[in-house]
Formats: C-alpha cells, sequence, structure tokens
C-alpha cells in the first residue's frame, strides 16, 4: 500500500503536519485530492496513527527530564505496566530487558515534583520492587520522528 508517493507525503508530515494540503501536493506532484485521499488511507489503515502538538515544557514548569528504571516483583509486569501508564506524569513506559523491569520517561517541574512522583504515586504501586532515577542534565536531541525508507 505504500509507495513511493506515500513515503514523500509521510516524510513531509513527520516533519511539519500541519503542512497545508494544497502545499503537500505541490511537493510530491499529485493533485490535492489525491494526497488527501492518501492520507485518509494511512489514517485508517493504521499507518500513521496520529498528530500532535509539540507544547513547549518550559512554558507549564516541567523542564526537568528524568529516567527512572523500576524493578518489579516477578508475575507483576503486565498490571504494573498498565499502572504506570496511567500516571499522568509519566510520558513514557518500555518493559525493557535486563535487570530492571521497566523505563519511564518523566517530565517535571524540579526534583521535589520528582520525588512526589516517586513516593506517592510510582512506589506506592504494589508490586514495585525498587527504582533509579537518572535527571537528564541537557538535551541535544528529542523527536518522535524516525527515519523513513527510500521503499517498502
Amino acid at each position: 500500500m505504500i509507495d513511493g508517493k506515500s513515503l514523500e507525503i509521510l516524510k513531509i508530515l513527520q516533519k511539519k503536519a500541519r503542512i497545508p494540503n494544497i502545499e503537500v501536493s505541490r511537493q510530491v506532484g499529485l493533485a490535492p485530492s489525491a494526497v488527501l485521499e492518501r492520507v485518509k488511507k494511512m489514517e485508517k489503515s493504521g499507518i500513521i496513527d496520529g498528530y500532535e502538538v509539540t507544547l513547549n515544557p518550559e512554558r507549564f514548569q516541567r523542564s526537568m527530564i528524568a529516567y527512572i528504571h523500576i524493578t518489579v516483583a516477578p508475575g507483576q509486569e503486565e498490571i504494573i505496566g498498565e499502572k504506570l501508564a496511567q500516571i499522568t506524569d509519566i510520558q513514557e513506559v518500555h518493559f525493557i530487558s535486563g535487570n530492571d523491569c521497566y523505563l519511564t520517561k518523566v517530565r517535571c517541574k524540579n526534583s521535589v515534583v520528582l520525588g512526589e512522583i516517586l513516593k506517592n504515586k510510582i512506589k506506592t504501586i504494589d508490586g514495585v520492587l525498587g527504582t533509579r532515577s537518572e535527571i537528564v542534565l541537557s538535551t541535544n536531541k528529542e523527536t518522535s520522528r524516525f527515519p523513513l525508507p527510500q521503499s517498502i
């Protein structure tokens, strides 16, 4: 279903999701109606999951990023993953290999708030055995984009 033109459209949308359809059509050499039809098909088939606005975290007092490794009791992995995903302060929840079971990404105001999240939200989940936090000092790149192949 994904041909070269659809990949071109996806690359454009990954860079700027709010680009006008007429501009996408100009860049890929298709009629605006053809571009719109392709985008709708890719949305319907799940190739395009959605569109997000990227907010400036500093404007919302969430400039601190922390990665938290979470060790859980055996047999509790699935339910704890679901509970972690419900915590609004957590942006990402990953089930990982290695000594820890989960790696989460948290954005918050400061270390005091991070401590409250750990104490009052994460460590209160039954089956959480321990946590280990790493605070980001600076960020050189942060994106949800990933490289697309030349063809599929």
